[in-house]
Order: structure tokens, then C-alpha cells, then sequence
């Protein structure tokens, strides 16, 4: 029997021995969650200390992260992995090791700034996690590791300005989807070259896919897919794995290694498609809360997040809120953990009353109360809402006959028009949705009733193509005629591969569609395939 056949007979027997979810939340849910995916309690005392000196290979194979900058500090990130595609990493079985870590304001680290130590636990996959405090704030820094003779990558990171701080302008980055059985992470390498303050990445990090060498659309020969392809990713052994082989792509570590990131996930970082505990195909709830925490542990062990939002079981707060002086706040929401079902069975449906029921919500309530009282509070130039899926409305086809995405914000209109009513009745300035997922480029104003195209005009999303997924992609791809008719909010639609920047002033914002024409040849050039602005004040995109 292989380990993967013995993982999936404990998934099974620990879905078939719990009780409902509830049970996950009580008293006993560590040691369920334990024997579910083969985990002893997280950082506990019993793992051996490994010197570091006996480390023959090289452990910093993914390379280094920083994320989550704040005013005077910024989240540090690695793992020790001589041997990625290994289930310890090629590390002996249960030792923990001592890491030592250092930032400075110069690339020679001859400014030193601080240092310290932290411990890579067997229990969460030789990570670390290091937040560092008593920077200085709006400034960049390096930084790097060692462990016993072997040093890591230098990274660069940034601090966030003051609250206070008049901030004149900010660059970020919005990227999304990198199927790496797809394409070749080539954007990365051309963002990692851009001078960017902060990227957020809006979902689907991963693709849990099973992908064999004969299997899938490749549209390529010559990158190699290791084994942990062969199988759908379940089990936590199984995330991390994946984890581990995306991470070993070059030009995304260069991305990570050049600026911090602030990330959130999207569905295939668990499952495709998944609505809160109902999985795809609709099956027990039990079970999926298993796969989920699974995938949860896995994905806060290979992020740059910090200790807020370390999951527990099933569960993880990953919506939270990041400042950038008084230019910019920035909402990080999460669609995937608490939204009610798809309406209508998911895919492209007729709305009606199933999917226009107002208690069906995207956020959940918490969120969604959250996301309003942060906006009654905010004081900044720019309200950015960095989130997974289509928020504009997005017709089919320009008839009556239309049909919409029950997985987008167009599944959950009423959900929609409560974030919409409560941006305006907390008079935000200058309200721009972030988003990720559909594997094209978008420029859309955000409009009071999608109904009326002649209604008011309450903000701006902008849409980031996919890294690789969806191969090369197209200028125009074939459903661009009916898309933009039916739509006509829609400034801007385009299938290439790639990213988007967005740099926010006092008067403007510009974003900048950046894209590559292949993906499956590595080194396409970049080019920007268009640009947009909207004025402070005076919500509404213009080519520029």
C-alpha cells in the first residue's frame, strides 16, 4: 500500500468517525484534526533539535517571502526543504531546526538592522514565520537566513507608511491563477523586474488538479511534471507537496524575493469551486471540513501570513485590513470560507429567485459588517477591495435570454447591493474592487443598478488575467463581441496572460494591463496592452 493510499483510508475514517461540524470546534477537535491528516499537535516540545551544521544540501530550494507590511513592520518567510518533493523535506524524521534570520537597509547587509533566531518545527513543515517590528516605517529593507553553513536568497521588502504619513503616491500589483502544468511563470519574472510597493495575490495559488504526463492542457512538452501531479491534491501531505513543487518555479521566487506580498485564496487552493463547507459535488460536509482544514494548514504554512491568521482546523481568518498612510486602505476580503451555496447547481444560469434571494451572502455576515465599519472609519484617499471573483455584473450575451456566473458576485446580487449601500452611506472616497479568477483582463465601473447603464457610476474594478492559466489566451478572445455589447460598463476586456499594476495619487489612479503573448515558451517580452485611469472624486475609467 503506498503512503498516499494510507492517507486517504485515515481521510476516510476520520470523516466517517466525526460527528458534524460542530464537533471540530470543541474540546476534542485537535486530536481529531490530528489523526485526519496524520499531524501531531502543532508546537509541541517533542521534536529532537537538529543541529544545523548537519545539513549537507542546500534547504532554501523555495527561496524567501516577506509579506503583510505594516507601519515599522513586515511578515519574513522561508522553509527548509533540501529536498522539496520529499515527504520532511529530506530533513530527519520529528528534528526541528534553529534559523537564523537578519534585515538591513543595504543588499550587502553592511547597515544592519535587526536579527534574530526562529525554529523550523516538523509540525508546520520546516516553515518560518518571522514578523519583524521596530522598522522604520515607508522605507525598504533586506533580508535573508542561515541555517548552520548555508545562507538563503536576499530578499527586498517594504514597510508601510505611518497611519499619519501624507503618502503621495503608491505602486502595487494585482496577479492571480498560476496553473503551473499550464504555462510557464514568465510575468513573474518581468513583475519581480517592476518597482511595485506591495503585490496582492487575489487566488488560486495552486490548481489541486490531478495532472499526468498524458493528461490536461498542457500546450507544452518540455516542464517537467513530477509525481506529485499523478493524484488529486486531498490530504495535507498532498497540498504541501504541491506547494512545494510551484514554489520551486524560479521566476516566482523571483516575484517573492523583489517585493511583499499580501495574499488571499481563491477555491482551487482547496477545491474547485467549493462554496464555504459544501464541497464541489455537494457531498458530506464532515468530510470536506477534513480536506479543508488540510488545505488551510497548508496554505498558511506556505504564505507569508502572520500569527492572526494561523488556521484552527477548519477555520481561518484571512480577511483583514492593510493601510498605506492616508493614501490608501486596503480591505482583503475572503469569498470562498462562509459564502452560501451556488444558486442553481453553479455555472452560467438565468437568474431567479434562488439566486436573488436576499439572505444569500458572499462574506457572511461578520464579514460583510466588517468590510462596512471599516469604511465608516476610514480615512484615506483610496478604499481598495482586494477580492477573488467578478463583482461588476457580467451578461452573457446583449438579449433578454442572458445568463450569469453563479460562482461570481452575480450569483449573490443582494449580497452585492448591501456592500454597494453601505460603501455609499459611509461616503468612502474613490471605492476600487481588486480581482483575480477569470483568467482575462478586465476595466469595469462599478454601477449603482446594473440594470441602468445610465445610473451612477460608485467605483472601479479592475480585473488581473491569469499568470499561466488558461494557456496563451487571445487580444481578443471569441466571446469578446457578445461580452462587451451585453456589457457596457466594460472599458476593457483582453485574453492575454500576465498582470496588472495600479499606482494611486492624490488626483488619480492608473492602471496599467500588462501582458506576455506566450506562456508556453518561457522568456515572452512583456508588453501593456492598455492602460486606464479614473480621477479622485470622479469615479468612471478612461483610456489613456
Amino acid at each position: 500500500m503506498t503512503d498516499h493510499q494510507t492517507h486517504a483510508d485515515a481521510f476516510r475514517a476520520a470523516a466517517r468517525n466525526l460527528g458534524r461540524r460542530r464537533f471540530l470546534t470543541t474540546t476534542g477537535a485537535a486530536a481529531a484534526l490530528a489523526f485526519a491528516v496524520n499531524l501531531p499537535a502543532a508546537g509541541t516540545a517533542a521534536a529532537a533539535e537538529l543541529d544545523p551544521r548537519r545539513i549537507r544540501e542546500d534547504p532554501f530550494t523555495l527561496g524567501v517571502a516577506s509579506g503583510d507590511p505594516m507601519p515599522g513592520s513586515v511578515l519574513l518567510w522561508t522553509k527548509l526543504a533540501p529536498r522539496p518533493y520529499e515527504t520532511g523535506n529530506g530533513l530527519p524524521a520529528g528534528t526541528r531546526v534553529t534559523v537564523r534570520w537578519e534585515i538591513a537597509r543595504d543588499e550587502r547587509f553592511t547597515k544592519g538592522v535587526r536579527r534574530g533566531t526562529a525554529l523550523a518545527h516538523p509540525e508546520f513543515d520546516h516553515t518560518v514565520h518571522v514578523e519583524v517590528d521596530g522598522l522604520a516605517s515607508g522605507r525598504p529593507y533586506f533580508y535573508r537566513f542561515r541555517a548552520g553553513s548555508w545562507t538563503s536568497p536576499v530578499g527586498r521588502t517594504r514597510t508601510a507608511p505611518s497611519a499619519s504619513a501624507r503618502t503621495p503616491s503608491l505602486r502595487l500589483a494585482a496577479v492571480s491563477c498560476q496553473a503551473y502544468h499550464e504555462g510557464y511563470f514568465t510575468a513573474y519574472r518581468h513583475l519581480a523586474a517592476e518597482d511595485v510597493d506591495v503585490v496582492f495575490h487575489l487566488g488560486d495559488y495552486l490548481y489541486e488538479y490531478a495532472v499526468t504526463a498524458a493528461g490536461g492542457a498542457r500546450g507544452y512538452t518540455d516542464r517537467t511534471l513530477p509525481d506529485v501531479f499523478n493524484r488529486e491534491t486531498v490530504s495535507l501531505e498532498d497540498y504541501r507537496l504541491r506547494y512545494a513543487l510551484y514554489k520551486t518555479d524560479a521566476d516566482l521566487k523571483a516575484a517573492h524575493a523583489a517585493h511583499p506580498f499580501a495574499v488571499t485564496w481563491d477555491d482551487h487552493e482547496t477545491e474547485n469551486n467549493y462554496a464555504g463547507d459544501t464541497p464541489e459535488d455537494n457531498g458530506p460536509s464532515d468530510a470536506f471540513l477534513i480536506r479543508r482544514a488540510a488545505a488551510y494548514r497548508a496554505y498558511w504554512e506556505n504564505q507569508p501570513l502572520r500569527r492572526p491568521q494561523r488556521p484552527t482546523g477548519p477555520d481561518m481568518k484571512l480577511y483583514r485590513r492593510l493601510r498605506f498612510g492616508r493614501l490608501a486602505q486596503f480591505d482583503i476580503l475572503d469569498t470562498r470560507q462562509y459564502r452560501s451555496d451556488q444558486a442553481y447547481g453553479d455555472g452560467w444560469q438565468t437568474p431567479g429567485p434562488e439566486s436573488e434571494n436576499p439572505a444569500r451572502s458572499m462574506t457572511g455576515g461578520t464579514q460583510e459588517r466588517w468590510l462596512i465599519e471599516g469604511w465608516r472609519n476610514s480615512r484615506a484617499r483610496w478604499n481598495v477591495v482586494p477580492q477573488q471573483v467578478l463583482f461588476s455584473e457580467r451578461r452573457s450575451v446583449p438579449n433578454p435570454a442572458f445568463k450569469l456566473s453563479m460562482d461570481s458576485w452575480d450569483g449573490y446580487p443582494a449580497s452585492r447591493q448591501r456592500i454597494l449601500a453601505g460603501a455609499l452611506a459611509t461616503g468612502i472616497d474613490n471605492l476600487m474592487v481588486l480581482t483575480g479568477d477569470v483568467h482575462v483582463s478586465y476595466a469595469l465601473d462599478i454601477k449603482a443598478d446594473f440594470r441602468d447603464p445610465a445610473s451612477r457610476t460608485v467605483g472601479t474594478e479592475i480585473v488581473a488575467t491569469s499568470i499561466s492559466s488558461g494557456l496563451n489566451g487571445a487580444d481578443r478572445p471569441s466571446n469578446y463581441d457578445s461580452l462587451t455589447a451585453a456589457n457596457p460598463h466594460m472599458r476593457f476586456f483582453h485574453g492575454r496572460r500576465g498582470y496588472v499594476t495600479v499606482a494611486l495619487g492624490e488626483r488619480e489612479a492608473r492602471a496599467d494591463f500588462r501582458t506576455v503573448a506566450s506562456v508556453t515558451t518561457p522568456g515572452a517580452p512583456v508588453t501593456t496592452a492598455a492602460s486606464f485611469v479614473t480621477q479622485a472624486g470622479r469615479p468612471g475609467l478612461h483610456a489613456v
